[in-house]
């Protein structure tokens, strides 16, 4: 006799698929199988008149069988648009038994029609009556199909492939303002490679065109542990930087960016974030709000130092930058004004 086969009849190629994790650990299992959806889309099948549906599942139904090997016994499916052609692969199949998974209320979705809501309750129905394994990932999922006569089976979610970094370890930095060709990229390479703890988040619009060619540039654009989050709204990047930890400034060492003294300095002290810098002269201007570091080893050092600092802010330095008003650094140029008799 023919190996036992089960059947998973995915509602979306498995990388999609919203329980994709769960069907990857079934699939672990030698008599499982699985089909992607077929060339006539499950919702689109849904909606024919059911003449035309059922004749087009029984065409889906025997080229699926003609490409499985062993006994079928089991054919599970995952959403209510699912049963004309577990149907139809049943009564080729009658020695086979219905799986149906529920990790919504497909029947009441939002997009659809009352029309089509009507006609998914009546699918739902029809393939819960003949399941002998409903699996639901909510409780109250479960207490619907007791209400309804039916006995169902909690299994819950899984999130296997969803990455998990240790929160204990994290390092939150935050970079504001422009993403081209003064970002030192061999820099943020470096420091994002040895600090694999490390989540910078780069906020700013970035410039392809200025980096075009850059091989840091395109590994940075591909790190996981650098979330490009585009320009952002003054307020909005506030808030984005109360997520932080610390503030980064990675410009390139180099005469146009050394004399310069960066408003995003300012901008993280306002919040109570010290700037990590790489050497450069124009940021000792504000020593009191800002670590300078000679390279990528140093720059990893002083990151890894500001570790939980989002929860504990500098006040003292906070109260500096507030200090920090137009008027005030203003005042040699309001003195003049006073001079001329201008103000």
């Amino acid at each position: 006799m023919p190996d036992p086969r089960a059947l998973l009849l995915l509602p979306r190629p498995l990388e999609g698929f919203i329980l994709a994790d769960q069907a990857r650990d079934l699939l672990r299992a030698e008599g499982v199988a699985a089909a992607d959806p077929p060339r006539v889309p499950y919702g689109a099948i849904a909606r024919l008149p059911r003449p035309l549906r059922d004749r087009l599942a029984r065409g889906t139904a025997r080229r699926l069988l003609r490409t499985l090997e062993g006994d079928l016994r089991a054919v599970a499916i995952f959403h209510p648009v699912q049963w004309p052609l577990a149907q139809a692969l049943l009564a080729a199949r009658p020695q086979a038994e219905l799986w149906y998974g529920r990790w919504d209320r497909y029947e009441v979705a939002y997009d659809a029609s009352p029309r089509m809501r009507k006609r998914l309750a009546a699918l739902h129905e029809a393939a819960a009556q003949r399941s002998a394994l409903t699996f639901v990932v909510s409780g109250k999922l479960a207490e619907l199909e007791r209400e309804a006569g039916r006995e169902a089976q909690l299994v819950g979610l899984a999130a296997d492939s969803f990455p998990a970094p240790d929160p204990g370890a994290a390092v939150i930095a935050v970079s504001l303002g422009h993403l081209g060709w003064r970002t030192d990229w061999a820099l943020l390479r470096a420091v994002a490679e040895r600090m694999p703890e490390l989540v910078l988040l780069l906020v700013g619009a970035w410039h392809e065109d200025e980096c075009k060619g850059d091989a840091d540039f395109a590994w940075c654009r591909a790190a996981p542990n650098l979330v490009w989050l585009g320009r952002q709204p003054d307020e909005a990047a506030a808030r984005l930087i109360l997520c932080a930890d610390v503030g980064v400034l990675p410009f390139r060492v180099e005469p146009f960016n050394d004399a310069a003294l960066p408003y995003r300095i300012l901008k993280y002290a306002r919040l109570g974030r010290r700037t990590i810098s790489s050497e450069l002269a124009g940021v000792h201007t504000w020593d009191q709000a800002v670590t300078t570091v000679p390279d990528a080893e140093a720059f990893v050092a002083a990151l890894r130092a500001q570790a939980g600092a989002r929860a504990r802010p500098d006040a003292e330095l906070r109260a500096w930058a507030l200090e920090q008003t137009a008027e005030r650094v203003n005042a040699p140029l309001w003195e003049r004004l006073r001079a001329l008799g201008l103000a």
